[in-house]
């Protein structure tokens, strides 16, 4: 697909310093339709559905791409697939719960009827359909899909890379540790929030802000220890970082909520974020994928979803279900004050001039892929990135 719509290059022309985002990029309602054309429709692999959360025959998992409606079904032969969420004759949406188990998914417009694996198998008064009408042809239209670790994405684009291609190795090894390593989850259960911004708001999150934004680490005494960010020129990141808690935490009755078990795969914190908008984490005993759908110029629902490996000890698996949405959730220990500054980014950029990037900032008029633990600039190759894929033009230096 491309973009059928454009804006005035003075609207959007963007800065020559590399650590400077127009912050009409956030409140420029126009832009949203490029957004799906270019990014959401166009070369990006988006995570829709962990085999965890549809394990058995039948059971699917609706979603949306931008905005459109898409469901994934693990089939009667084993196989997980995903389609779009319309009826091949007339377009009518098939399911409407978040979720559930269906041998097979009637329309309720005319009755057509479609297996799990997307074949049309009954239809009403065919005898007086058109001359060229056959079952075969009127099967779900199925997406491009492709799994790691058991995760599938989708893509709207066949020009999309390959899927390990698209993550590069610097992010699907954090992303392998978080999603078990080989071992198969098993679905705790969700967390869905709004949150009152638009969708690159929440997904600006940095390595500068978390001792600074979140009082819980200072309050609980957590210290960090060694560690590193990842980041890729088509805007994916991840950070793998050592977390220290101290015996006894003074400002919870029950500090058991945040022992670390001492899972294997991580030191203390481990997160994933693949471009534009899913965050996957492992913090401690916690292993968490936080799809996100933006609604249009503003808003962004999260689905915070949460995981424990199938052969956890039982003592293992009550910790996990502790410690997941109480940790990191949308009013977790740790993310509690995120929704709050989540908007009031969104609102503070409504006044004009750009935002600019400090920490890690070595060369202003050039990108970096080296950067800290703890700094802002490893953002700008993510923003570079959409800029690219949105085709706004870079001003002179």
């Amino acid at each position: 697909m491309t973009a059928t719509i454009s804006l005035p290059d003075t609207i959007m022309e963007w800065p020559a310093k590399y650590n400077e985002i127009p912050k009409a990029v956030f409140e420029e309602p126009g832009l949203w339709r490029l957004e799906l054309e270019n990014i959401f429709y166009g070369e990006e692999w988006h995570p829709i559905a962990h085999r965890a959360e549809i394990p058995n025959p039948g059971d699917y998992k609706a979603a949306f791409i931008g905005e459109m409606p898409i469901f994934a079904v693990h089939g009667d032969d084993g196989k997980i697939r995903v389609f779009h969420n319309a009826c091949a004759h007339r377009g009518a949406t098939l399911v409407t719960d978040s979720a559930g188990n269906k041998p097979d998914f009637e329309c309720p417009y005319h009755r057509w009827l479609f297996s799990s694996r997307g074949d049309l198998v009954g239809c009403p008064n065919s005898q007086e359909f058109s001359p060229s009408f056959t079952k075969e042809k009127f099967g779900l239209r199925e997406l491009r899909t492709e799994s790691f670790s058991e995760l599938y994405f989708v893509t709207l684009s066949d020009r999309t890379p390959d899927l390990r291609s698209y993550m590069t190795e610097a992010v699907s090894e954090p992303l392998g540790r978080i999603l078990g390593n080989g071992h198969g989850l098993k679905l705790l259960g969700y967390q869905k929030v709004y949150y009152d911004c638009n969708w690159k708001a929440y997904v600006d999150n940095d390595g500068y802000h978390a001792p600074l934004l979140h009082l819980a680490f200072k309050l609980m005494g957590w210290q960090g220890g060694k560690g590193a960010q990842i980041i890729t020129e088509n805007g994916h990141m991840a950070f793998d970082a050592e977390l220290s808690i101290p015996q006894k935490v003074d400002a919870l009755e029950d500090s058991s909520i945040v022992q670390f078990k001492g899972d294997p795969d991580s030191k203390g914190s481990v997160i994933a974020s693949t471009f534009p908008v899913t965050v996957c984490t492992k913090h401690m005993d916690m292993l968490n994928i936080r799809y996100a759908f933006p609604k249009g110029p503003r808003g962004v629902e999260v689905h915070y979803t949460y995981f424990a490996r199938d052969d956890d000890s039982p003592e293992l698996l009550a910790h996990r279900t502790r410690q997941c949405s109480n940790l990191l959730g949308p009013s977790g220990l740790i993310s509690l004050e995120d929704a709050a500054i989540f908007t009031r980014i969104d609102m503070g950029n409504r006044s004009p001039g750009n935002a600019i990037f400090q920490k890690g900032v070595v060369d202003e008029y050039r990108l970096d892929l080296n950067v800290k633990q703890n700094d802002e600039s490893g953002n700008l190759p993510r923003w570079e990135h959409y800029r690219k894929r949105m085709g706004f033009r870079r001003a002179a230096a």
